[in-house]
C-alpha cells in the first residue's frame, strides 16, 4: 500500500497496466452488474437535475423505469445507488453506432450539455473507494470484462494511475495526485516492474 494523504492507495495502481478500449468491450461496465452505480445522496441531486437534458437519449423503457422509481434506490447490501433497468443496466446509458454503450450524462457533458460529467464512482472505475472514518482506501476492481483495457494499457505502456489522472485529480486534488505519480514511479523503479 502506498500513503498518499489520508488515503491508503493499493499497489495495483503502480503494478497493473489500463487504458479503456470502448471499440473492444462497447462498454459493458455500464450494463453488466446486479445494481446500479454506487451514488452520494448529493449525486442523486444532481442525477435529478441531468435527468431532463439526456432523456431524449435514453431508451423508452429506461425512461419508464426512471418515472416509476427514480434515480436511484437502496440496494440489498443497503446502498444508495442509480437505477437500473432489467435488473442490470443502468438506466442512464445510451448507445452509439456500433453498439457502444456511452453515459449518457457524461455524453451531454463532452457536447456541453451538462455541467456535470457522471457519479464519482463511474468516473473512478474500475477504482473503488472506502470510506473510513480517518483515512479512504483507494483499490482496482478486477473484472474480466475490462480485459481488454488491460491489454490496451500493457501495449500502450498506460499505467493504471496514469490511465485514472484526470479522475483521481478531481477526487483528490492536483498535488494530491502529483504525490501519488512520484510515490508510483519510485516503487516501478525500486521493484523493476
Amino acid at each position: 500500500m502506498l500513503q498518499i494523504g489520508d488515503a491508503l492507495v493499493s499497489l495495483d495502481l503502480a503494478e497493473e497496466y489500463f487504458c479503456c478500449d470502448l471499440d473492444a468491450c462497447l462498454g459493458e461496465c455500464c450494463i453488466e452488474g446486479d445494481a446500479g452505480a454506487p451514488l452520494t445522496p448529493d449525486e442523486v441531486g444532481k442525477l435529478e437535475e441531468a435527468l431532463p437534458i439526456v432523456e431524449a437519449d435514453l431508451a423508452p423503457k429506461a425512461r419508464a423505469e426512471l418515472k416509476e422509481k427514480g434515480v436511484a434506490y437502496i440496494d440489498e447490501e443497503g446502498d444508495l445507488v442509480s437505477t437500473i433497468v432489467d435488473g442490470r443496466d443502468c438506466a442512464f446509458t445510451c448507445y452509439a453506432p456500433g453498439g457502444k454503450c456511452l453515459c449518457a450524462i457524461d455524453k451531454a457533458y463532452r457536447e456541453g450539455r451538462s455541467k456535470w460529467r457522471k457519479p464519482m464512482s463511474c468516473y473512478l472505475y474500475p477504482l473503488r473507494l472506502t470510506e473510513y472514518p480517518t483515512f479512504t482506501a483507494v483499490n482496482y476492481h478486477r473484472w474480466k470484462i475490462c480485459k481488454p483495457a488491460v491489454s490496451n494499457g500493457r501495449k500502450l505502456g498506460v499505467r493504471l494511475y496514469q490511465f485514472m489522472k484526470e479522475p483521481l485529480t478531481e477526487r483528490f486534488g492536483e498535488e494530491w495526485y502529483e504525490e501519488l505519480c512520484a510515490a508510483c514511479e519510485a516503487w516501478i523503479a525500486e521493484n523493476g516492474k
